[in-house]
């Protein structure tokens, strides 16, 4: 295959002897590299002497070297043309955007400046009209599958979503939305940015939603610092890519072990919301025999009594359940002695003939059916209630198992059982769970650790979901009937009747023979919760108990 060896660099500000010297070092140490690709600001203020030697002859890049464009009116006037050209001997500048194919068939998409609200925008940066033409010119291509290479200036808005730390940046803040949105469309293998005096290389992250689309190739973003700085941050990345168009399917397509979630995703799925909702006001301006937008201008100017858009928004309310339901908090039908904690969204409650005295249930306060219903604000806290749990059991030498089983259940209840660190590894637990699916027929995939269980399961899909606090997911979509006493190696000759209490077992009949067993927890007479249940005074002791040593854990408290 055609292995090409690549150099990435940051903010070059017209220091180029620093630059080429430190290219003509590695190219001697580890031989020589096919091409340097230089982002963010070529040209600084002190450019002039150093780039005059190179635009005479009398110095020359050591290496073909392609240069974005301008951050700032300052330096516009060393690109003479817009549409990309040669600016010294082996210096190139590629254009404002398009995109770069050279003869080894690596196809490089590049868009030059910063990101403007202005049309048409400065020479020195780029508009969403810009951006939306680049994508359009790439994504009509036939067959396109993304591209091996963006270069950017900016770095993308939300870069850091579902990845390792990127230190001092701020990525919900630093960066450009605009960015963002080219990247999740032209699926880059390997996207270069700087202008923030950083390194940073993200975790690679994938362009599929794991088990509903099919397998896609990863992307990787490196952010680099500037050329020469005194922190000693990386500036220049040296990396070798076969071109896509020349690797095998599967090769391409490989999901390394740290691969997160896409990081652009939820901003596409609000872009996405905000285009709907703006064309539905639009159709529904035209619904009448005159255009409602001609006239707007003539509207009395509101007095807040009238007006279709004077009320702020209500939040969304969760379904009402259609009869009574044994887990809302305001239901009279809970029994409150087992609750041992009560958040703004989401509550803890011991579960009724739990395994274990601290088998306890993460509960939404409101209706809800599963955790792809769930509105952000309760996950959110479903999320902290998770990190206090884990922190709690880690703190008494224990790791928790939590599950979940959306079939044949009203309300979401989210089942955490502690399982003592000296007993079992994480990785025992889950090949437990393995091997009573097998045998019971069931194909229970492992999911990637940083994947978000509403990409696996849409809202109204069946399931069942283990999750370990080492971040490991284990998924099956149930499309059939469904055994109740999934993990049982004899299944019981009796469905569950309903559990009339806050913190029953009906979900979790699912998997607690799995826990029950040698393998794990070695309790297997307790697999049965039915056999359990303990008189309510001990329940009440049990729960003062729990929430007495859960107290410094729990956020709910402080807040």
């Amino acid at each position: 295959l055609a292995l090409s060896r690549r150099l990435a660099c940051g903010d070059v500000e017209g220091r180029l002897e620093a630059l080429f010297g430190r290219v003509r070092a590695i190219q001697s140490k580890s031989g020589p590299f096919d091409m340097l690709l230089c982002v963010g600001s070529f040209f600084g203020s002190t450019s002039e002497a150093e780039w005059a030697e190179y635009c005479t002859g009398t110095k020359k890049a050591p290496i073909p070297t392609y240069v974005l464009g301008a951050n700032d009116q300052e330096t516009v006037s060393y690109f003479p043309d817009v549409s990309g050209c040669e600016l010294a001997e082996n210096i190139t500048y590629l254009g404002r955007r398009g995109l770069y194919s050279g003869t080894s068939g690596l196809q490089i998409a590049y868009l030059s400046g910063t990101e403007s609200q202005c049309e048409p925008a400065p020479a020195y940066s780029f508009s969403a009209k810009d951006v939306a033409e680049l994508k359009t010119s790439l994504l009509s291509t036939p067959n396109f599958k993304g591209v091996d290479i963006l270069l950017t200036s900016p770095w993308p808005r939300d870069v850091g979503t579902f990845a390792n730390s990127a230190g001092e940046i701020d990525t919900k803040k630093c960066g450009s939305k605009l960015v963002s949105d080219l990247a999740a469309s032209l699926k880059p293998r390997y996207h270069f940015a700087a202008l923030e005096k950083a390194y940073y290389e993200r975790l690679p992250y994938r362009n599929h939603i794991v088990l509903q689309e099919t397998p896609q190739h990863v992307s990787r973003f490196i952010a680099l610092a500037d050329v020469g700085n005194t922190s000693k941050k990386k500036y220049l990345y040296a990396f070798s890519i076969v071109p896509m168009s020349l690797m095998e399917p599967a090769e391409l397509v490989k999901q390394p072990q740290d691969t997160t979630e896409n990081p652009y995703r939820k901003s596409q799925k609000e872009a996405q919301k905000s285009k709907a909702f703006l064309c539905a006001e639009e159709e529904s301006a035209c619904q009448f025999f005159f255009d409602l937008r001609k006239h707007q201008g003539k509207k009395r100017p509101s007095d807040g009594k009238e007006g279709g858009n004077s009320q702020p928004k209500q939040a969304k309310k969760p379904p009402q359940p259609s009869g009574p339901c044994w887990f809302c908090l305001a239901s009279p039908e809970v029994e409150k002695h087992l609750v041992v904690s009560i958040g703004t969204h989401c509550y803890l409650a011991l579960a009724k003939g739990g395994l274990l005295p601290d088998h306890v249930l993460i509960l939404p306060i409101g209706h809800y059916q599963s955790v792809v219903d769930l509105s952000s604000e309760v996950v959110e806290e479903v999320t902290k209630y998770k990190s206090a749990l884990k922190e709690f059991f880690r703190s008494k030498g224990k790791r928790y198992v939590l599950f979940e089983r959306n079939y044949k259940s009203q309300h979401l209840q989210l089942q955490v059982i502690p399982v003592p660190l000296d007993r079992c590894t994480a990785e025992d637990i889950k090949e437990s769970f393995i091997a009573q699916a097998q045998k019971q027929k069931i194909e229970l995939l492992e999911i990637p650790e940083h994947s978000d269980i509403t990409q696996v399961a849409r809202s109204g899909t069946p399931y069942f979901y283990v999750e370990l606090d080492t971040g490991e997911k284990l998924f099956h979509r149930i499309r059939g009937p469904f055994p109740l006493h999934f993990g049982r190696s004899v299944p019981a000759p009796l469905p569950l009747l309903p559990v009339p209490v806050a913190g029953g077992a009906d979900a979790g009949c699912a998997c607690r023979a799995v826990l029950a067993s040698e393998a794990v927890l070695a309790i297997p007479h307790r697999a049965d919760w039915r056999r359990c249940e303990a008189e309510r005074a001990e329940e009440a002791a049990q729960a003062r108990a729990f929430r007495r040593d859960f107290q410094p854990f729990d956020f709910a408290l402080r807040s």
